[in-house]
């Protein structure tokens, strides 16, 4: 055998024998989960579920590190700097590893380039809800009356670049209609807003809306999900409602630094999917309006290229439009 192959395959085999057995010891220390929101979002309750179980599991704590802020960009571009080494890992929403970077022309960071993914965790429906007062009890009536009261109607989101934001631009593209966007600075007071009139409808999640529709304050007219949820079997899809295809989703994700090893990543993978597997999680989090999504690594990759050219269809569309995202 040529002497310069048989070396190189020597060098080969003691470089993956040493990543093997630097893996199978991993970890030696805590692990910081960087949270893409502020205490009691919901990264932060998604973290705080698992948390425990990951922990005993992995036999090292996990520590959760909260920062919120540019929905979810200031923990990307945390982790982003960090070493590469599995001690460092993020759970963050949808938003910010497929839209905010697009919004404005120097991006924080490059949301694929920058990152390796982990799994996907879960993903929340969304619910187009109005005041009761509109006479819309449809999104079919709803598409008829935005149509005869053109740029009347008033859509509320929780803010500019938000997936709620987008998922109205894209309604209003594929309806043919012009309801207005309000942006607020988080779901809350979006959605108070309009069960006091202020504004017409708003799109949130599901579990949030749902006391406020018991109560009459708040009528659902359809889910953004492909499927009907539980919380409301009665109300259609949007898709089934006459848009066809339209999904609009919050998605909750674990990336790591880029160049981080796969057996760490996989190994994080398989500690997620154990944890969320035990029935008391699998529960809290459904009672959190959370479908579990747990899918790893190369599943990620795939699903978020996917979100990032469904969004940024819509955010090319607003900018041709003369609508300013930034």
């Amino acid at each position: 055998m040529n002497t310069t192959l048989l070396r190189t395959l020597v060098l080969l085999a003691a470089s993956l024998a040493g990543n093997t057995a630097w893996s199978q010891a991993y970890p030696t220390k805590s692990v910081r989960l960087i949270i893409g929101g502020l205490p009691g979002t919901a990264p932060d309750i998604i973290a705080r579920v698992m948390q425990p179980h990951v922990s005993e599991s992995l036999a090292q704590p996990l520590v959760i590190d909260n920062r919120g802020g540019g929905a979810g960009v200031l923990a990307g571009q945390i982790t982003v700097t960090a070493p590469a080494d599995g001690y460092t890992a993020l759970l963050t929403g949808g938003g910010g590893m497929s839209i905010v970077p697009f919004l404005t022309k120097k991006r924080p960071y490059d949301p694929v380039r920058d990152f390796t993914p982990i799994t996907l965790v879960t993903i929340a429906p969304m619910v187009f809800a109005c005041h009761p007062a509109l006479p819309a009890k449809s999104v079919q009536d709803l598409i008829a009356l935005a149509k005869a009261r053109p740029k009347e109607l008033l859509f509320a989101s929780p803010g500019v670049g938000s997936i709620h934001h987008l998922a109205i631009e894209m309604f209003n593209r594929a309806a043919g209609v012009g309801m207005v966007h309000v942006p607020y600075r988080g779901g809350p007071p979006a959605v108070m807003d309009a069960i006091g009139g202020r504004v017409q409808l708003v799109v949130t999640t599901v579990i949030p809306s749902q006391p406020h529709v018991k109560a009459g304050r708040l009528r659902p007219l359809g889910v953004t999900s492909l499927k009907r949820v539980n919380v409301y079997p009665e109300v259609p899809t949007v898709s089934e409602s006459g848009l066809q295809g339209f999904e609009a989703l919050q998605w909750f994700a674990m990336f790591a630094p880029r160049a981080t090893p796969a057996a760490i990543r996989e190994r994080l993978f398989s500690e997620v999917r154990k944890a969320v597997e035990i029935p008391s999680v699998a529960s809290a989090l459904a009672e959190q309006g959370q479908d579990l999504a747990v899918n790893g690594p190369q599943a990620l990759a795939e699903f978020q290229r996917t979100e990032i050219a469904k969004w940024h269809k819509i955010i090319v569309h607003l900018r041709e439009s003369g609508i300013v995202l930034e």
